[in-house]
């Protein structure tokens, strides 16, 4: 039965369709070529600015394949990227106990934030925690959209769902299999919760005139982004998977990481390693 599972397991990861590993952007001309999952720091534009700086010390090209943190996990896993820039703790552990993964590296964080309708029909902006902020939605089923993906975003709703010790389902729970900016316009249109990263609130508040940050703050909705390589696979790719990695955490890349977005959007859309008590 256990080897039945693991085959079973083998294959549905052989089976990902063709887009799950093309670029969704490539960043530079050099002559060596390195793959980088991720999903909302690419989507954001933070990955082509830290690209940027690299690649013009380096004789790089950045592949950016879209994808949340699960199925980058298991991208780098198969041997499909070269590394994954990813915000799921436990499977990033995991990942490198297991032998195929290393060099995991803090190189920042943001926050969870959960919105909703600024008429806020679950009165989640009384809870005092997120977990009752959570149970208040379930208790009202009050409408919730959920990524439902697997992602880091995803992982972190439902272990919140299980503090709350609250089984999401109904018709006021949605999946949208969406990332996090679409299913965050979605909420905006359908006037639904939703956990959102703060980043991407940054980024999109303009346009989301029915919704607004209703419960932020507890130390639960921490958001760490880590990057790790994998360890087999072509020797060029991943000794320049592993000097990005490091320069992400210098100076310079904090530099970048935590200014980004200031310019656009007044906010600075992440934290550097440096500047949050979270990470001492």
């Amino acid at each position: 039965m256990i080897k039945s599972a693991i085959t079973l397991g083998l294959v549905c990861l052989a089976a990902l369709p063709a887009q799950a590993t093309e670029c969704k952007a490539s960043y530079g001309t050099g002559k060596v070529n390195f793959r980088l999952a991720t999903g909302s720091p690419g989507e954001l534009g933070l990955l082509k600015a830290l690209a940027s700086e690299f690649n013009a010390t380096h004789d790089s090209r950045l592949c950016w394949v879209k994808a949340g943190s699960g199925k980058s996990l298991s991208l780098l896993k198969q041997g499909k990227v070269d590394m994954a820039m990813v915000h799921a703790p436990a499977a990033e552990k995991r990942a490198v106990d297991q032998g195929w993964a290393t060099q995991r590296k803090l190189i920042g964080s943001n926050e969870f934030y959960l919105v909703g309708p600024k008429t806020d029909p679950a009165r989640v902006k009384d809870a005092g925690s997120i977990k009752e902020a959570y149970r208040k939605v379930a208790d009202s089923h009050a409408l919730f959209l959920s990524r439902g993906d697997n992602s880091g975003t995803h992982k972190k709703e439902m272990m919140i769902w299980g503090l709350a010790e609250k089984q999401p389902q109904g018709q006021w729970y949605r999946v949208t299999h969406e990332f996090m900016r679409a299913t965050l316009r979605q909420a905006n249109e359908q006037q639904g919760y939703f956990m959102t990263d703060s980043s991407t609130w940054v980024a999109e508040k303009a346009n989301l005139g029915e919704l607004k940050v209703l419960f932020s703050g507890d130390p639960i909705l921490v958001n760490t982004y880590h990057a790790l390589r994998g360890v087999e696979g072509n020797t060029e790719a991943l000794e320049i998977a592993r000097q990005f990695i490091e320069f992400v955490g210098s100076q310079t890349g904090q530099q970048i990481l935590s200014n980004y977005g200031k310019a656009q959007f007044g906010d600075a859309m992440y934290t550097g390693i440096n500047d949050s008590p979270a990470h001492r």
